[in-house]
């Protein structure tokens, strides 16, 4: 017997952002390479003003081709900068797209020597003033602060849009110690699928196949290496700005999304950085950029922002930029649960500086009697999608399932009071006796309504080997108490009046977290646990935003199919195997038409299973079809990639395969094998 749970809101057509077809200057766009110390050239589209002045240039440095996958996302800012009078120029990463070279591991030394070549590249144009801005969203907003450490001289000023300062704990990685099984292994498997795709014949002629084979040939999984390094070690610390702060001399603009996993970076970049160099937003968006009208919103005029930040520190323009708060951040009303939401309720505050002096901590006891935490290997399913990007079944549904699986602690918010506003990280401290050497905690914090429904406001997560720090795997006490400290990650929420702040306490959080090879859970004492949350004091703040604009889109077609749709989430629960499995099509974009005439499919379905029968039973499978198509120059590739991890008492068993085909025939095929000790994870 089987019954299956399929989570999904039905929610309105997006806001579209307004589209500007006039600007200051006339543009126009071209293709270049851009030499390599080594000879090897990355390929590059540069947008640029028509004026015989030269003008700054801004640099989007990305693995995910150029002249299809982000190209209709480009086509909506760089010829808008463009236009506002800048050389706009997105480059492709070494080995990926159209560029030379072969593909290495994210961040590694390669990438971010090349990115600081461009950037001196850029600076030496006869178009270029020799001023240098480099932004970028996700990856992109990641190797921008990275290589701002290594502090060209041309690169004045950033802006980093959901984007990582730790590469161990605040990435797709790790989280709180314990291996993120949700997106360690669908972007490790998305990336293999990705480095396989060749590069395009209509851009770099004949040479392409010597190019895609030699590519091939490089290929490794990522999972290899993430899998190999599970406690932050020196592998982690390289490209981790959060290592020293000071090496960064540009301006930065940090900006993210309550929900985008990667927020905490904007905080920490605020208090770390010199408060004459930066400053931060985060508004309730997903990893998107805040322009793109995606839920939820809303959105706000995001280039508008920038350009403020580039004529400010590119070209010495007086104006107010800096005089903004030091942070914008976005407080959520309480709303009921829901996996979409085309806007959220809320308002707008400003702090001046961070740690703010309108936020207190308040802690607040737990009450009740010690009790027994073994949580169901299921429990998590529920939890949304790690990387939100706007879809219907990204975020979380109502957490009340979730909630029958934990120990739950619950604080009323008087009705006759003020809303209970928070912002920044609530923190726990949980005394806990655990019943094996390994294992883990989550919590949730979790706004109650009247009626009964837990909406997620924000989570955290510690291996409880990870308890004296990340660099380091120190198993547990059994039998004995020990105090357990964590922060959960930040968040911007108003509990209204009536409601109740929950804080439910699980042993497991299947897909996100790989759970341990002992499900034996823990015993919890209330005496000596607690909740700490960032109160913030109400304040008459004025935030204003423009409308969100872009630049003409890209006409891109995206044909229908007589087929159904495949449903985004599905649960389904084999009653009599007590398995449950995951379906997850994270909905990349189908089938696309470019006005060039390629036509670019893929289809990705990724499944996480585990068995009621303990944590040994965890498999993840990601399974990958693409296909690249000229008609009108015979042009067909396809490729067909699978991933899985399953694992045993002592290791992590990773399976991988690629098979390639040139006009139906296999040019290229590879299986990968590999058990990697566990030695934390």
């Amino acid at each position: 017997m089987k019954t299956t749970k399929i989570t999904g809101t039905t929610r309105p057509a997006k806001r579209t952002a307004k589209i500007r077809t006039r600007f200051p200057y006339e543009t126009r766009h071209e293709d270049v390479r851009i030499p390599m110390p080594d000879g090897t050239r990355l390929y590059a589209r540069v947008w640029r003003p028509l004026t015989d002045e030269p003008v700054p240039a801004l640099l989007e440095y990305l693995p995910y081709r150029l002249t299809d996958w982000t190209a209709p996302r480009d086509w909506q800012r760089h010829p808008w900068y463009a236009g506002h009078g800048y050389a706009s120029v997105r480059v492709d990463v070494r080995g990926h797209g159209n560029s030379e070279g072969l593909p290495g591991d994210e961040y590694d030394a390669t990438e971010l020597a090349d990115g600081v070549a461009v950037v001196h590249w850029l600076a030496e144009q006869p178009w270029c003033t020799g001023r240098v801005g480099m932004f970028g969203i996700s990856w992109g907003g990641s190797n921008s602060l990275q290589i701002a450490a290594l502090a060209p001289e041309p690169l004045k000023a950033v802006v980093t849009v959901c984007s990582t300062d730790d590469r161990y704990d605040n990435d797709l990685h790790y989280l709180g110690g314990s291996v993120l099984a949700v997106d360690m292994h669908a972007w490790a498997a998305a990336m293999l699928a990705f480095v396989s795709r060749p590069p395009d014949p209509h851009y770099v002629g004949d040479e392409w196949r010597e190019m895609w084979l030699e590519r091939l040939e490089a290929v490794t999984p990522f999972t290899h290496t993430w899998l190999a390094h599970q406690t932050r070690d020196a592998y982690w610390r390289h490209g981790s700005v959060c290592e020293d702060y000071t090496s960064i001399r540009s301006a930065v603009l940090a900006v993210g999304g309550w929900h985008d996993p990667y927020r905490d970076t904007v905080l920490r970049l605020v208090e770390h950085l010199p408060q004459d160099r930066v400053r931060g937003i985060i508004g309730p968006w997903s990893h998107q950029y805040p322009d793109r009208g995606l839920p939820p919103g809303p959105a706000i005029g995001f280039l508008q922002e920038t350009l403020r930040w580039w004529d400010h520190h590119l070209k010495n323009v007086d104006n107010d930029v800096m005089a903004e708060p030091l942070l914008r951040s976005w407080i959520s009303d309480s709303h009921p649960p829901a996996t979409v939401y085309e806007e959220l309720p809320g308002r707008w505050v400003t702090d001046p500086s961070w740690p703010s002096p309108n936020v207190t901590p308040v802690t607040y006891g737990f009450q009740g009697d010690r009790v027994e935490v073994s949580s169901p290997q299921q429990t998590g399913l529920d939890a949304g999608r790690f990387f939100p990007f706007g879809n219907d079944a990204d975020l979380p549904p109502d957490q009340r399932e979730e909630d029958a699986h934990s120990a739950c602690f619950d604080f009323p918010v008087p009705d006759d009071g003020p809303a209970l506003q928070i912002l920044g990280s609530p923190s726990v401290r949980l005394s806990l006796r655990a019943a094996a050497p390994t294992g883990q905690v989550i919590a949730r914090l979790c706004d109650i309504a009247p009626d009964g429904s837990s909406t997620l406001v924000t989570r955290g997560v510690l291996n409880l080997s990870a308890r004296y720090g990340r660099d380091r795997a120190v198993e547990a006490q059994v039998g004995e108490w020990e105090s357990y400290d964590f922060r959960l990650n930040a968040i911007g929420h108003a509990f209204r009046p009536g409601h109740r702040v929950r804080l439910a306490v699980s042993s497991t959080y299947w897909p996100w977290i790989w759970p341990q090879p002992d499900a034996a859970g823990f015993t919890l004492d209330p005496t000596g646990s607690s909740l700490t949350l960032p109160v913030r004091a109400r304040t008459a703040d004025a935030v204003e935003f423009e409308e969100p604009e872009q630049s003409e889109p890209l006409n891109v077609s995206c044909p229908r199919t007589l087929e159904e749709p495949r449903p985004e989430r599905v649960v389904v629960r084999d009653v009599a195997k007590g398995e449950w499995r995951l379906e997850v099509d994270p909905r990349y974009g189908g089938t696309r038409v470019y006005p060039d005439g390629l036509e670019y499919t893929d289809d990705a379905l990724d499944t996480y299973t585990i068995a009621e029968s303990g944590p040994l039973t965890a498999r993840t499978r990601s399974d990958w079809n693409i296909r690249l198509h000229r008609p009108e120059m015979a042009w067909d590739v396809r490729i067909e990639t699978r991933s899985e991890i399953t694992c045993d008492a002592d290791a992590f068993l990773t399976s991988d395969e690629v098979v390639c085909r040139e006009g139906g025939e296999i040019v290229f095929h590879r299986t990968w094998e590999k058990r990697i000790p566990r030695t934390a994870g």
